[in-house]
């Protein structure tokens, strides 16, 4: 179920490729997170690969998530390339003003 939900959120078409790599990193993280404690990775990971690589070619996004399921399957056990996308300002209340219907 929720490598399904995750598919589908990173399943968003064309996008930037430092997008593209911070929300295939965050669903990386969001199915790891997911994963059952007594769950057995190898197979796991393999079912999602299998699951989101017929995706993949429309989706950069997916193609990431598939890219760090892959490495982390691949060779000897080492720490991924994760990180959490950087803070950035949005615009705050001024932002939120401008967005408003005049009366």
């Amino acid at each position: 179920m929720l490598l399904e939900r995750t598919i589908i959120q990173l399943d968003i078409g064309p996008l930037p490729p430092d997008e593209a790599r911070q929300l295939g990193q965050l669903g990386f993280m969001q199915w790891l997170a997911g994963l059952p404690g007594a769950a057995d990775y190898p197979s796991a990971a393999r079912a999602a690969h299998a699951r989101a690589a017929p995706l993949a070619a429309g989706s950069p996004a997916l193609a990431e998530f598939c890219t760090l399921l892959t490495a982390s399957l691949c060779g000897p056990i080492a720490p991924l390339p994760l990180a959490m996308p950087a803070q950035r300002r949005r615009g705050g209340a001024a932002a939120k003003r401008s967005l408003r219907m005049p009366l």
